[in-house]
């Protein structure tokens, strides 16, 4: 390409150390919804940079959340990963790409998979209530995946990573950036033929056991963008998604199939270089299907029939103004509507909400930054509710205290609002689960006190909050006989009609707002560059996560870990053209919370402890002009953990044990 001079040895190298180093002070957006660097946001965020999911090897969203996030804890079942941000469920954690919200789930496990790994930039998780800027869903806390937009005339990029037991990732993007038009084209697969953890029960006997775990999922995505100006710039962006769960047809009906597209658009109009105005919509729709493998009544093999339907639709206007050189003030509206045909549970119905937000920075004497904000909800059914946040950041000299205080909210889901269904196994009395439409909104208060020292190669940060939450939605079984006539007469239609019959009718559930919850912690981390291409890091994170019920008073949070850690160790050096990465991380969890009760007293069932270690090496040959040829080498779980207890209630992992790949990435920029 004319005008083009090749880059000296000497500075090529020191670029390519640099490539490698770790990234102490990114630019993070999570925390305030206005770019910061991290040291100088006002609300404490925790970053996982496309740098540190690299050198890890990984190329999964579980896997990296896992391996460097110790606040993030995953059980796995054929639902899908069920994710626990410091002592709350998925439920209450807000899931977001590019700042719009992820949806689709499978009893309440929202698809993990849909996330590509191959175009993130960063990941962003900010902990505690974050509604007065993200609205619903946002009580235990917020990860936002920012992706990376093009930036050379030309990238193709393809990435193969193979494993033990059929596990297979191939990625291939295509960026292309013109003056005024960019385009990014991505495609992932991912697939594995899936593993047996034991093959004989408690007794020690042999028994019929089949492969677990078996999947393929394809991932497609593409983003337009057109810039006119240095004023205005538009997106229009597309994803489809599949993927099929391979169950074992000897002995049962069908695979579960999950099927998902979304399309968003958007402009954006900057009054000037401080000031802008703009306005994003998204559509993401999410089905859960039967893939019939043997025949069931009418339903022949290859029959594919709907179980779920999930819309969402959003529409965000959100404006950025700084007023004085000291001041960033943002204003913004929200509509939202979503849609759920759930057959099974008799429902087919949607539900909008209304939200008006608006947030104030303001710097002080230089040292002092205040950040104010506060969202006005309206919800067709919970009705009107008010979330502020407030938080103080102030610096002495490499010391940095931050404090803050936010509240949260959660609307009932739909499920929850308009659910019925009703079971009954032989002569046994059945249960009729129903909706309750006057659910009010979860809500929760949260406070933090964060203390943190920087230097340019040093970071120690200490962390203590605190996070209450009340009006939780909750299923509760209550006696038939317990209601008055006239309730049981009308709960006896809706299971008769259920039913297709007379209905044994002996049990209503229905949901209730009832319990409350406290979870209290506090994490320390630690960065450091050790120079002559060492790095260090580690993450402590300690939550007492509590929930109480009228019936049962305080108990333990299901699924919760009281403590668990990581370490990520890294050595990178470059030899002119050649550029090697070692790197090691581990991460060490006690056991993970699971207690039935019995007889009026809590029976420990819990998942034990454990500890996953793996090791990363990256072979990096960039001498030619154009083209990148980077092979890796590692190993999974280099101690050969896996939780083969027979009969076990609750797996405390579902690694089949130590796993050797390889992975090859073939890049061509110009």
């Amino acid at each position: 390409m004319g005008g083009c001079v090749a880059m000296s040895a000497s500075a090529q190298e020191t670029k390519q150390s640099q490539d490698l180093s770790v990234e102490l002070n990114p630019v993070v957006v999570t925390g305030t919804g206005t770019h910061h660097r991290l040291k100088d946001t006002p609300t404490p965020v925790e970053v996982v940079t496309a740098n540190d999911i690299k050198k890890a090897g990984i190329t999964d969203f579980r896997e990296a959340m896992t391996a460097l996030v110790p606040s993030l804890s995953f059980s796995t079942n054929s639902m899908g990963d069920y994710l626990m941000l410091n002592g709350l469920s998925n439920k209450y954690v807000l899931i977001l790409i590019n700042g719009k919200k992820l949806t689709g789930d499978s009893s309440n496990n929202i698809d993990l998979n849909r996330i590509d790994m191959s175009n993130v930039k960063r990941i962003e998780v900010l902990k505690g209530a974050g509604s007065a800027l993200y609205g619903s869903d946002a009580i235990g806390g917020v990860i936002n995946i920012i992706t990376n937009q093009p930036i050379n005339d030309i990238t193709v990029t393809s990435n193969t990573k193979v494993e033990e037991r059929g596990q297979f990732t191939q990625t291939a993007n295509v960026d292309i950036k013109t003056e005024k038009f960019a385009s990014y084209t991505s495609y992932q697969r991912r697939q594995a033929d899936g593993w047996t953890l034991t093959r004989v029960d408690a007794d020690g006997e042999a028994r019929d056991q089949h492969d677990a775990n078996a999947f393929y999922t394809d991932n497609y995505t593409q983003m337009f963008q057109f810039t006119p100006n240095d004023k205005l710039s538009m997106y229009v962006e597309g994803s489809y998604y599949d993927r099929t769960v391979k169950r074992q047809p000897e002995y049962l009906k069908y695979n579960l199939t999950y099927d998902a597209y979304s399309l968003g658009a958007g402009a954006k109009y900057n009054f000037n270089k401080r000031s802008y105005i703009q306005f994003d919509i998204k559509n993401d729709n999410y089905d859960t299907n039967y893939l019939y493998t043997n025949e069931d009544g009418d339903n022949k093999v290859g029959d594919e029939v709907r179980q779920k339907r999930q819309h969402y639709y959003s529409g965000n206007l959100k404006s950025l103004f700084r007023f004085t050189e000291n001041t960033r003030t943002i204003f913004g509206v929200e509509y939202i509507q979503e849609t759920l045909d759930r057959p099974s549970f008799n429902v087919d119905e949607r539900a909008y909400t209304w939200a008006a937000y608006a947030q104030e920075e303001i710097t002080l004497f230089k040292n002092l930054q205040i950040q104010a904000g506060l969202r006005y909800v309206y919800h067709e059914t919970a009705k009107s509710n008010v979330t502020p946040k407030l938080a103080v950041m102030y610096r002495l000299g490499d010391f940095t205290i931050r404090g803050q205080y936010s509240a949260g909210f959660r609307a009932p889901g739909l499920d929850e609002l308009y659910k019925y269904s009703y079971s009954q196994r032989g002569t046994r009395a059945g249960t009729l689960s129903a909706g309750n439409k006057n659910l009010d909104a979860e809500k929760s208060n949260y406070g933090s006190i964060n203390l943190e020292f920087n230097k340019k190669w040093l970071t120690v940060g200490v962390t203590g909050y605190i996070n209450e939450l009340r009006d939780m939605i909750v299923a509760r079984t209550v006696k038939l006989s317990e209601f008055s006539e006239a309730e049981q007469a009308a709960f006896q239609e809706i299971a008769n009609e259920l039913y297709g019959g007379n209905a044994k009718l002996g049990n209503i559930q229905n949901y209730v707002n009832n319990d409350k919850a406290l979870i209290k912690g506090f994490e320390v981390n630690l960065n450091v560059n050790l120079g002559y291409g060492f790095s260090l890091g580690g993450n402590y994170t300690f939550a007492d996560a509590r929930t109480k019920d009228s019936e049962t008073g305080w108990h333990k949070i299901e699924r919760s870990v009281r403590h668990s850690g990581n370490v990520n160790a890294n050595y990178a050096h470059a030899w002119k053209s050649y550029r090697l990465n070692v790197n090691l991380n581990g991460r060490v969890q006690s056991k993970r919370i699971h207690e039935t009760l019995k007889n009026d007293e809590w029976i420990d069932e819990s998942a034990p402890g454990f500890g996953l270690w793996n090791i990363s090496t990256r072979h990096t040959f960039d001498g030619l002009k154009y083209f990148t040829i980077e092979p890796g080498v590692g190993i999974s779980n280099i101690f050969d953990y896996s939780d083969r207890r027979p009969d076990a209630s609750h797996l405390a992992s579902l690694t089949p044990g130590r796993t050797f790949y390889v992975s090859l990435l073939l890049r061509f920029k110009k």
